[in-house]
């Protein structure tokens, strides 16, 4: 298997290490641990890798605060 060299910031690192479940786990390891927490697809069939990426944005978006009820949508547009 070849390998490669990625950029991460020293505070990156260090969380990432956080998340290692043992000393012996490696980055690839967990990273592919945590991609696999990604659904990939459900009753009607397989996502795109774009859809994929959404959906870890849209819980970003989440998490900060960046998303509006529909009620709160529906009152702006005075419905």
């Amino acid at each position: 298997m070849a390998y490669t060299t990625i950029q991460i910031s020293a505070e990156t690192r260090r969380k990432l290490s956080q998340l290692k479940a043992s000393e012996r786990e490696t980055y690839d390891e967990l990273l592919n641990s945590l991609i696999s927490l990604v659904p990939e697809g459900d009753d009607e069939g397989k996502y795109t890798p774009e859809f994929r990426a959404s959906l870890l944005r849209s819980l970003q978006d989440i998490r900060a605060g960046r998303v509006h009820t529909l009620e709160s949508v529906k009152k702006e547009l005075g419905l």
